[in-house]
């Protein structure tokens, strides 16, 4: 009789994980819902150069730094070569596909030369994760690092391929139906589907079998390997997958500047993914979007805003520096935790978690 109860009380929980790993949080949320629809109508209120400079761009980072969100927050693994995959990606799109130089690009068509720079791109991401699933903590991060830096020096250097510190120019960009998909508006929309496409792939799969089994190896790999899971795998599967949303982030950006340069891959501009990251806040996908948001308005109006009061204009990082040590010192989890923090500050004693109750 005891069994039969136990297993009634066992089946119920089961079915209530279910239901909360199928349902999308987003549905029933009215800012999201907003911000959505903000995001379809941006062509209508936004000039060519906020459409293009802030949100696109914004987008483009955010799904960047999205691929390190799923590693760090999911996974525990902090990978500082998310942008050398990326940029791997949009050297491979000029390499095989057209553009100025002439002597190096194959000359192949966009939807010939963007799936070869995908599957490459994807197939280095997954060989450096790889090697770095063999390590744990800083080393993990040095080990990315100097991926990243290795190969910020190889472009530099080698002429044959990535045509040096010059980089590859006039990149060729899609037309077809008619469209060219360059254009402002018709390249906003590509830039957002394929951002939403990524954030719902990261949704979808932090709740899936394989996102729920690599939270537990984040938790208690040893826990994981004994219950059957086999560790590296997984975490060699999650940096796939992350591997391949960097790369599609690759194409955008080179597809946006019409050009790739080893300067797009330096060791600063791979630390400035972990930055939008950990500002956003690094434990839901949304908060990519939001750092890289931030990110991008002070890269393109605090250079003005320091030259109008008198300083110079080339330290605007040094206010990216100070937001991202103020942000870091008072939330763990970036702007969401201060976000969070605030709504619950607001919420009425009794209906915060452990309010409302009684001594005794």
């Amino acid at each position: 009789m005891s069994l039969a109860q136990d297993a009634r009380v066992a089946v119920r929980p089961a079915t209530m994980a279910q239901r909360a790993v199928r349902t999308w949080p987003e549905i029933n949320d009215p800012a999201a819902w907003v911000v959505a629809i903000i995001l379809l109508v941006m062509p209508l209120i936004a000039n060519g150069f906020f459409l293009i400079e802030i949100f696109a761009s914004t987008l483009i980072l955010g799904t960047m730094a999205l691929s390190l969100m799923f590693l760090a927050g999911y996974g525990g693994m902090v990978s500082l070569m998310q942008l050398t995959i990326a940029g791997f990606s949009a050297y491979m799109v000029a390499v095989f596909g057209v553009s100025g130089n002439a002597n190096i690009s194959l000359g192949w068509p966009w939807w010939l030369a963007v799936p070869m720079a995908l599957a490459l791109a994807t197939a280095f991401g997954t060989l450096g994760g790889a090697l770095a699933v063999r390590t744990e903590g800083i080393y993990t991060i040095m080990i990315t690092l100097a991926i990243g830096a290795a190969f910020y020096y190889f472009t530099n250097q080698n002429w044959a391929i990535f045509n040096g510190h010059t980089g590859i120019n006039t990149v060729a960009t899609p037309h077809f139906w008619g469209v060219n998909w360059r254009a402002d508006i018709p390249f906003y929309y590509v830039v957002l589907a394929v951002a939403a496409l990524c954030y719902f792939a990261v949704e979808y799969l932090s709740r899936a079998p394989f996102g729920l089994a690599l939270q537990g190896v984040r938790d208690n790999p040893r826990r994981m390997a004994a219950l059957g899971f086999n560790v590296n795998a997984h975490r060699i599967a999650a940096y796939a997958f992350a591997s391949f949303v960097a790369a599609l982030a690759g194409v955008l950006q080179v597809w946006n500047y019409r050009q790739i340069s080893p300067g797009s891959v330096s060791v600063g501009a791979c630390i400035d993914v972990l930055i939008i990251a950990v500002v956003g806040g690094i434990t839901r996908p949304i908060g990519p979007f939001i750092g890289a948001l931030i990110f991008v308005l002070l890269r393109t109006f605090a250079l003005d805003f320091l030259v109008r009061v008198g300083l110079d204009g080339n330290r605007f990082r040094l206010l990216i520096g100070l937001g991202f040590l103020a942000i870091v010192f008072w939330s763990s989890d970036g702007v969401i935790g201060l976000w969070q923090r605030w709504r619950q500050s607001q919420r009425p004693a009794a209906n915060r978690p452990g309010g409302g109750r009684g001594h005794g």
